[in-house]
């Protein structure tokens, strides 16, 4: 079988010292502008060393690109040969006409809608990309005409704009993933406008908690995340109930990532110790397509461990940690992605390529596109000098490093 076309460059570091070079920079010019040390940059570029978010963030700045660039993102050979790129035009359009009486569209029953959207969601939990992306324009247009025929203040006015939401909260997550953030912006700007009709304060919440994610994720604007996280938490009030506190906890854990990619490390902590109180009392919980509990902050504390190079820890924490009952194929990924970055940071190759190999058989088109897995596959492929073996190649050919 003919190779998969490849990424002209090899990971995170050979590409800082291409745009490095592009943009003339020295070393040590680049370390000032980016407040890195002349050492730690040159160990990043010859892969010796992962790369923290917040370090990620200040080079991406002081080369003038994005996170996304560094990373190679959008991943436009793979996108072709998965056919999504040509896919997600057809929601932008749809986006697009948001608020455009649709013409002879016979929107279905609420609940025979909601089951579809309820099906979408299923896909959007095993990352079947290509699959939501086919049905989300005629649903998006749909729901449109849903939400307009209940135009009267009721229910089925709020559980229309409810279905809407959902729907642009899959838009948002599906485009961010393949890297068009243009279109997840899109989404999400609709989102905010269904989510304060649904009469659930959790959707409002959970849009702020979607554009943390999507329009802060740099250093650089990570603090006005965490200040979202915040207001969205005295928004949200604390009633009680399982589902709200799963938010909630979603909530604290955002803001613990947030405020790591900001360099605040106490801060961080802060969050963490609050999510870890919440999950104590309730426990694994599921509900709006968000699991929290003691493995969801054990995770986000796998994710603070290997962001501060303890790889050790990381692995440590991933030993004792058991996948819930339930979990969702998208959270178990991630737990395979960052347990195989530790354990390629930890000369485990033989384990991190099989960590790898699951999170692919988990959720392969979310696995395929994390820049995570990405880095990870770039430190194995250079730690090899007798050359990778055919089962590495060939995850590196699938994934396109």
């Amino acid at each position: 079988m003919a190779d998969q076309a490849r990424t002209p460059t090899g990971g995170i570091g050979a590409r800082v010292k291409e745009f490095r070079t592009i943009r003339g920079f020295s070393l040590t010019e680049l370390g000032r502008r980016a407040h890195v040390s002349t050492s730690q940059l040159s160990r990043i570029e010859s892969g010796a060393r992962s790369v923290s978010s917040t370090v990620e963030a200040n080079i991406a700045r002081a080369l003038g690109v994005t996170v996304s660039v560094l990373h190679g993102l959008p991943y436009i050979h793979m996108l072709q040969q998965d056919r999504l790129d040509a896919l997600l035009t057809p929601i932008s359009s749809a986006l697009g006409s948001w608020d455009i009486p649709p013409e002879d569209v016979p929107p279905r029953p609420l609940g025979a809608l909601r089951a579809e959207v309820e099906r979408i969601v299923r896909l959007r939990l095993r990352t079947h990309f290509a699959e939501i992306a086919e049905a989300l324009p005629p649903l998006i247009v749909e729901a449109s005409a849903l939400a307009q025929a209940h135009a009267s203040p009721g229910e089925h006015r709020e559980q229309a704009h409810a279905l809407q939401a959902e729907l642009a909260r899959t838009a948002a997550i599906v485009a961010y993933r393949l890297g068009f953030i243009d279109l997840a912006r899109l989404a999400l700007s609709r989102m905010a406008m269904a989510a304060p009709h649904s009469g659930d304060p959790a959707q409002v919440a959970i849009e702020r908690m979607e554009r943390s994610s999507m329009t802060h994720s740099q250093a650089s604007r990570a603090d006005r995340g965490v200040a979202l996280m915040r207001v969205a938490l005295r928004d949200l009030d604390d009633d009680g109930t399982a589902q709200t506190r799963a938010v909630r906890g979603a909530l604290y854990l955002r803001a613990a990532q947030l405020a790591l990619q900001e360099g605040n490390e106490s801060g961080a902590e802060d969050w963490l110790g609050q999510a870890r109180e919440l999950a104590a009392q309730v426990g694994d919980v599921y509900h709006y397509s968000l699991m929290f509990g003691p493995f969801g902050v054990a995770l986000a504390q796998m994710g603070v461990d290997n962001e501060r190079d303890d790889h050790g820890a990381a692995l440590r924490r991933a030993s004792g940690m058991r996948l819930p009952e339930g979990c969702p194929p998208t959270l178990a990924a991630h737990f395979m992605i960052r347990r195989a970055r530790a354990e390629a940071w930890t000369a485990r190759p033989e384990e991190a390529l099989a960590s790898l190999r699951e999170a692919r058989r988990t959720a392969p088109q979310l696995t395929r596109y994390h820049p995570h897995v990405h880095e990870t596959v770039g430190t194995l492929l250079r730690a090899r000098p007798g050359g990778p073996a055919e089962a590495l190649r060939e995850f590196a050919r699938w994934s396109g490093v």
